[in-house]
């Protein structure tokens, strides 16, 4: 029994280490601050385009109005049961001009988190304002519009601004250095985990909701897709020719998604899948229309980038850069 229970005791204590290591390790917060110049420019362009129908979207007069939005949350409560919280400061701008100045306001927060300007206030600053257009207008959400929030919300737990940004050459000016020294982060290494598991999550209830669908189990619905008009950027009609490719295509998919928050972790597997990533939402991209939630998708998928490996690249093109000039 003695025995027993110093195996327990053993178990417990390493699964304690494995589970302590696995979140507070401080880490090189390199890749959380790549994912910040990313992250940061997808939120500037895709709240920049609101701007061609900006009163449309936002306005007091907007297609969707602040009362019809009130009664279209309390008749979810409602139905649900449930309480539903939403928040946006659009929703108390009256005035054209007063939408218009908090709008450039917003732009010229995401400006500053793409560059590294005051990282840490202006990453809490993001996220509130990226849930003040979703909140405002919700009937044009999108996935896209959830991993711009959700990245914006894990920038704000870890030192966002501590590498590739203007806050690191403030800060090498005012300590006279003459290197890039930044010391390992605790809060990197948990913001960039959140990240991680946050994706593991997508993924899985993405293959498992695909699961639900006939034509995910009979092959067909990677041709159904690209034979879609309406989503149709680049004409692959010719998998018509190819059922069994296009099978194929439909099956790795679904695999390659609910088996992401497994394979990803090896060393070994981790390349594969980071790879199947890159070709599947690249094709998403450029085959079905949506850019710019193919790209947030591969900006999430950087948080299994090592620091190591994000530094060897970001250094190599600064020296290609500084030796150009």
């Amino acid at each position: 029994m003695s025995v027993l229970v110093r195996a327990t005791a053993e178990w417990l204590r390493s699964l304690v280490e494995a589970w302590n290591q696995f979140w507070f390790t401080p880490s090189d917060p390199a890749t959380l601050a790549l994912i910040r110049v990313l992250a940061g420019l997808m939120l500037f362009y895709t709240h920049l385009v609101w701007s061609l129908q900006l009163e449309a979207f936002f306005g007091s007069d907007a297609w969707i109005s602040s009362e019809q939005l009130w009664e279209m949350w309390r008749q979810e409560v409602a139905e649900s049961g449930q309480r539903v919280y939403f928040w946006s400061l659009f929703l108390w701008v009256e005035s054209a001009e007063a939408l218009w100045a908090l709008h450039i306001a917003a732009l010229v927060v995401f400006a500053l988190l793409t560059l590294g300007l005051f990282s840490r206030v202006v990453a809490v600053l993001a996220y509130l304002a990226t849930l003040c257009y979703m909140h405002r207008a919700p009937s044009s959400l999108f996935g896209l519009d959830q991993i711009n929030v959700m990245l914006s919300f894990y920038l704000m737990l870890g030192p966002c601004g501590a590498r590739y940004s203007l806050d690191a050459v403030w800060r090498r000016w005012w300590q006279g250095s003459t290197k890039w020294e930044v010391p390992n982060s605790v809060s990197a290494n948990l913001a960039i985990r959140l990240i991680q598991l946050h994706m593991c999550v997508i993924y899985f209830f993405a293959g498992a909701r695909k699961l639900t669908g006939a034509s995910w189990w009979d092959g067909s619905a990677m041709w159904l897709s690209v034979a879609n008009l309406e989503y149709q950027t680049l004409d692959l009609t010719w998998l018509a020719d190819w059922p069994l490719l296009a099978a194929f295509l439909t099956h790795l998919t679904v695999w390659f998604e609910i088996s992401y928050f497994a394979l990803i972790w090896p060393r070994r597997t981790r390349p594969i899948y980071l790879a199947l990533a890159v070709w599947m939402h690249l094709g998403i991209a450029f085959c079905m229309g949506m850019i710019t939630f193919g790209l947030a998708m591969l900006i999430g998928n950087l948080a299994f980038v090592t620091p190591r490996v994000v530094r060897a690249i970001m250094e190599r093109r600064a020296a290609v850069a500084t030796k150009n000039s």
